[in-house]
């Protein structure tokens, strides 16, 4: 309808409760394949513990399956400051990589992934 206004989102379901809580909210998003909902638990417990590579990863695939493509790709390169033997983070970069168009930046990742004893066959989870 014409001149008619979205009403803001509240997303104080998705942002309510501990940590633990959010997690499992989160994964269970993704699990339904909601991974834009997913992306916004994730982000805000990626800020408040930006070391820990599990929620990071999570957070990065569901980027990825939302095709938000550029923050999946951050995500996974700060993955990889932490953790630069994480083979699925490098995994994931390289095929994020060549889903943007970008087979000569993703072909060492996907090198090492696999030196690592990655698959590199096995594709984004």
């Amino acid at each position: 309808m014409p001149g008619r206004t979205r009403a803001p989102r509240d997303d104080t379901y998705l942002t309510h409760g501990a940590p633990a809580e959010r997690w499992a909210r989160a994964q269970l998003f993704f699990d339904a394949k909601d991974f834009t909902a997913a992306a916004r638990i994730l982000r805000d417990l990626v800020d408040e513990a930006p070391a820990r590579v599990g929620p990071r990863l999570l957070l990065a695939r569901a980027y990825y399956h939302s095709a938000q493509l550029r923050r999946a790709e951050t995500e996974l390169r700060d993955i990889l400051d932490l953790d630069p033997v994480e083979d699925y983070a490098r995994l994931m970069l390289g095929r994020t990589l060549e889903r943007q168009g970008r087979p000569e930046d993703a072909a060492g990742h996907l090198r090492i992934a696999a030196a690592l004893g990655g698959d590199a066959n096995r594709g984004a989870r």
